[in-house]
């Protein structure tokens, strides 16, 4: 279905009611959170902290930090 019949069908704040919705809306909330710690690591790396200080101190996981460095370059 696209967006025009669900909305002919249901109203933006039922649609909102969804698990779906409810579940995009955690999901986007997390990412957002995740990217703005993400965006920290050039400026702990500059002041010398190690992968595995960042990933403590920004309570992400190494992989994660690592990745985010590679993506830098």
């Amino acid at each position: 279905m696209s967006r025009q019949e669900l909305e002919a069908m249901f109203s933006m704040n039922d649609l909102k009611k969804t698990r779906f919705a409810q579940e995009l809306i955690a999901e986007s909330k997390a990412e957002g959170k995740i990217e703005g710690k993400l965006e920290v690591i050039p400026s702990l790396l500059r002041k010398g902290f190690s992968v595995e200080e960042i990933a403590e101190i920004l309570e992400l996981e190494v992989e994660q930090v690592r990745q985010a460095i590679a993506n830098l370059n």
